[in-house]
């Protein structure tokens, strides 16, 4: 225990060291009030839906869901190890879309780790295509991403308008990186495994009950535009069922505290450095057109910027140069949820994803996953912005 609070304090000092900035900043005036106001009216909805889809998850998890899905796909794989990394990948996907890049970072991971340890496949493939996928899947929904939930009102007035300018480069998103992934790891992916044993949930009741929430809050997450408003109804049906189930399980650490912080000290640090002048100081590289080169040099920013300093900061800090253009903040979403790939912090699911796999065993040196994540990040961006270039024409018709 001590070692791991040891791990994670420089982590939470960081984080409680940017709370205690972007209060003095609010405190003192260096943010106005009517823009502290308008800021906080504008990222609430998003905050809140962070914490009831994260609460949603951990639940989820508790309740098996994921265990059992992942038997599932080792089953239906029928020994073939092919067939199971199809199925990982599309559990990837899902999760990404529909949960959030975070989500599959910190629940999907360990679930697709341990599965394959346990058939007897090489891990690090899986635990690979989990963080690629966590960050490149993340650009279909608004709610795939707390990047995408920023943007999406000046997107669109409803999930539709985001999708028709977002799917082809999210398609882009998951097909690239599948495919780098396939072909560099092929020769362990075209193998069998031992069928595995079949393990009964400790709650089938529970398990079930879960398994339906999430299932009826999928498809409402595309279809509403507030989805705060069904992922906190789905928190509080699971929060009640597990205070007769498993009350153990309902603890102040299921909200993500620390990753709340970060969002809303960031919020406010950069909305007054907007608002001091940063916004003036970036107007120059503002988007100036919808053809191909300006749309990869808004992407390429964007994924340099969120290599260099997060992808969230990345966003907030290059959102005006943007932010009346519904194709230009496309294109910036795809270089800061598509391009950070390359370094640890180029996003807080890399950094979930790596506490994960090391403490299942299992090692990674950044050094060959900067490598790695060069190429794929590169291709991957360069494809999916081509793919937006090639249908923002139909999309605004």
């Amino acid at each position: 225990m001590t070692a791991r609070r040891a791990r994670l304090r420089p982590g939470a000092v960081a984080v409680v060291a940017l709370v205690i900035l972007a209060a003095a900043i609010v405190a003192t005036g260096v943010l106005p009030v009517a823009d502290a106001e308008a800021l906080g009216a504008r990222t609430a909805p998003v905050l809140g839906f962070v914490i009831a889809i994260t609460i949603v998850a951990e639940l989820a998890r508790h309740a098996a869901v994921f265990d059992v899905v992942a038997q599932h796909l080792a089953r239906w794989g029928r020994g073939r190890v092919i067939a199971l990394w199809a199925a990982v990948i599309l559990l990837a996907v899902v999760s990404t879309i529909f949960l959030s890049l975070d989500t599959t970072a910190v629940i999907v991971t360990p679930v697709v780790v341990l599965l394959a340890q346990g058939v007897g496949v090489s891990p690090l493939p899986f635990a690979l295509a989990t963080v690629w996928l966590a960050n490149t899947a993340s650009l279909l929904l608004p709610v795939s991403n707390l990047t995408n939930l920023l943007a999406a009102p000046t997107i669109g007035s409803d999930p539709a308008a985001f999708l028709a300018l977002s799917w082809a480069p999210a398609l882009a998103g998951v097909l690239v990186p599948v495919v780098i992934l396939t072909v560099a790891n092929r020769r362990a992916l075209f193998g069998t495994y031992p069928a595995p044993p079949q393990a009964q949930p400790a709650d089938r009741v529970l398990l079930l009950a879960s398994a339906a929430v999430l299932v009826a809050l999928l498809p409402l997450l595309a279809l509403v535009r507030d989805v705060w408003i069904p992922a906190t109804a789905a928190a509080l049906i699971l929060v009640v069922l597990f205070a007769f189930r498993r009350r153990r399980a309902l603890r102040l650490s299921l909200v993500p505290w620390q990753a709340l912080g970060l969002a809303a000290a960031l919020f406010v640090i950069v909305e007054a450095a907007h608002v001091r002048g940063l916004a003036a100081l970036l107007s120059p590289l503002a988007a100036t057109g919808h053809g191909p080169l300006e749309l990869l040099r808004m992407a390429g920013l964007g994924a340099l910027a969120a290599n260099g300093i997060d992808n969230l900061p990345a966003y907030l800090v290059l959102e005006p140069i943007a932010s009346h253009d519904p194709v230009a903040l496309m294109a910036l979403l795809i270089g800061v949820n598509l391009g950070p790939l390359v370094t640890p912090w180029a996003s807080l699911a890399i950094l979930l994803w790596h506490h994960r796999i090391t403490a299942l065993g299992l090692s990674v040196p950044w050094g060959r996953f900067a490598l790695w994540g060069l190429g794929g990040a590169t291709a991957t961006v360069i494809a999916a912005t081509l793919a937006l270039a090639a249908v923002s024409g139909t999309a605004g018709s």
